[in-house]
């Protein structure tokens, strides 16, 4: 698979994940009832309203176990205000939600609508053709299906090595089993952006300098877009 431009800052390409068979992913009742706003506004092709930044993201209460994971407080508000889905996507997944999230804030920064020159859509940044055909691209949870279930196959197939996972997630499964010479620009860049975010995050730093570095290189813009989709301040 070959993986082009996105909405994504400067030299940043969209993921094309494979389809997943994952299912029943739960989500918080209010995620619930935003993605049955979504599939209402789908059809009539206006983008369903979304509550401000802060007033969706669930944190982790008593009891809430392994997926009350706390993310890497440096992510931005905009991957934050998908936190409490973020921990249900990534048990249901068996993925390490610090991983999803830094998946997420380079594809889309937490933008639900997003959408790439070549088509990939959502907050993952799916590919049309590994959607079925009674998807709703755009629907949160069905993204997350798709995307997350080809990153899981992806990190397997680099025998857990992330890095190596981010380089297929981006540039296609078979490249990770290739010379990293060989890898596109574009895929090069994005396991540079992607591993040293996750690295930071998987040692609990507070900031991470590789995430500002990504935020200077143009991926506040992204952040700008998604922030207006999710009625925070421009």
């Amino acid at each position: 698979m070959s993986f082009r431009d996105t909405v994504s800052p400067p030299d940043q390409t969209a993921a094309s994940p494979g389809s997943g068979c994952l299912s029943g992913v739960l989500l918080p009742p209010l995620m619930v009832v935003l993605v049955g706003l979504a599939m209402v506004f789908f059809f009539s092709g206006v983008n369903p309203p979304i509550p401000a930044l802060g007033t969706a993201t669930q944190q982790p209460g008593p009891g809430d176990g392994p997926a009350a994971l706390t993310l890497a407080s440096f992510f931005t508000p905009e991957v934050q205000y998908w936190a409490g889905p973020i921990r249900a996507w990534s048990e249901q997944a068996g993925l390490d939600p610090n991983l999803v999230a830094t998946v997420m804030q380079i594809e889309s920064c937490g933008n639900p609508f997003a959408h790439s020159r070549a088509g990939a859509v959502g907050l993952f940044q799916v590919m049309p053709d590994h959607f079925l055909p009674t998807d709703i691209p755009t629907e949160p949870q069905t993204n997350a299906l798709r995307g997350l279930a080809y990153l899981k196959r992806s990190l397997e197939a680099a025998s857990g090595d992330t890095r190596l996972a981010l380089a297929g997630y981006n540039g296609g499964i078979s490249v990770i089993g290739r010379s990293e010479t060989s890898w596109a620009a574009e895929t090069q860049r994005y396991v540079y952006w992607g591993s040293g975010i996750y690295v930071d995050a998987e040692h609990g730093a507070g900031a991470s300098l590789r995430l500002e570095e990504w935020l200077a290189a143009g991926g506040a813009s992204l952040c700008r877009q998604a922030r207006q989709i999710l009625g925070g301040t421009p």
